[in-house]
């Protein structure tokens, strides 16, 4: 009995999955980008952990949350310039769901 291997699928699914992962991270990192410009920092509150080994306190959270609303403030966009990188940022999320959603197709379809 021997076995084949067929280099050229092996090669096929190692591009699609390079390509894959990196619009999946370009569009993430976009809309990140694009909802920090909207005037929308995401603060998020620390979790506790049994085993962590920093552990944010509430006072340097509040901290966190007072320098993202400063931020917010010293936005120098209009309010449309806002309301147009919102929807960059949500339409970027939306593209990187399809990315996931388009690979677990793929790998259900086939």
């Amino acid at each position: 009995m021997s076995v084949t291997i067929d280099w050229l699928a092996f090669v096929e699914v190692f591009a699609a999955a390079l390509v894959g992962a990196s619009l999946v991270v370009l569009f993430y990192a976009l809309g990140l980008r694009l909802l920090v410009r909207a005037g929308r920092v995401p603060v998020v509150t620390p979790a506790e952990f049994t085993d962590a080994i920093t552990v944010i306190s509430e006072k340097e959270a509040a901290r966190a949350a007072k320098a993202a609303a400063k931020a917010a403030k010293k936005n120098p966009l209009t309010d449309t310039q806002k309301n147009v990188a919102l929807v960059g940022a949500y339409a970027s999320f939306a593209m990187c769901a399809l990315a996931v959603l388009g690979g677990l197709y793929l790998i259900v379809a086939r």
